[in-house]
């Protein structure tokens, strides 16, 4: 099975990218971050403080996360119920940002992204994938773009959705995500010494699409 790992901050376009290049490629896209956001839902749900470690251990046991493709489209599956469309808040991200940083929940986690790689040939997106997840990865992108073009997307992304927000409110929590994703402890945020570095500030999707599908496919010939 081959493997194609892509890393970078909140809002750089790993989902959409990793989603479309899956395509190009014939590989099966698996949005790693969906499974934490998916954690951190129901944390928030059970009104858990990700800084009481020894509650949220006592409560992964109670979690059930399940990845399904239907239609082509990556479903996630919460206990049983479709939380897709619930796990995409400002609230989650930074819920997601602090539960993940914990050891417990990456363990929780961890067996599962590689069970996925080793059935498949994936295109996996997140915060770690090449360093932890699948360090040997065939090939290995650190995405990026400035902190202002990645607020500027997200905060788009939400007025679409008909949520109220302001673009320096996105930008703050866009920041401050960062800060926490870096700084953490456990796998933080960093580029694999290995991986190719891809800045997309100031590039259309097409042309982000392009750049990493050339790669890729450079690497793997």
């Amino acid at each position: 099975m081959k493997s194609i790992a892509i890393d970078g901050p909140a809002g750089a376009g790993k989902s959409t990218l990793a989603r479309r290049i899956a395509g190009e490629l014939g590989y099966i896209y698996v949005d790693t971050g969906a499974l934490y956001r998916t954690v951190a839902l129901y944390l928030l749900r059970q009104h858990i403080d990700a800084a009481d470690t020894d509650k949220v251990e006592a409560a992964l046991p109670g979690i059930r996360v399940d990845i399904r493709f239907e239609e082509g489209l990556q479903q996630v599956y919460l206990n049983g119920e479709n939380v897709s469309g619930q796990i995409r808040t400002p609230e989650v991200s930074m819920m997601a940002s602090a539960s993940s940083a914990l050891p417990a929940v990456r363990r929780f986690l961890l067996e599962q992204q590689r069970e996925l790689a080793r059935t498949h040939d994936v295109v996996m997106d997140g915060r770690d994938i090449g360093t932890v997840v699948l360090p040997q990865a065939n090939v290995k992108i650190f995405l990026t773009a400035s902190a202002e073009e990645r607020a500027r997307r997200r905060y788009e992304e939400l007025m679409e959705k008909g949520q109220e927000v302001t673009f320096q409110d996105v930008l703050r929590d866009m920041k401050q995500r960062d800060a926490q994703d870096e700084s953490r402890a456990v796998a933080p945020l960093k580029p694999a010494e290995d991986a190719i570095r891809v800045d997309t500030t100031g590039d259309t999707l097409e042309q982000s699409v392009a750049r990493m599908t050339g790669i890729i496919r450079q690497r793997l010939a």
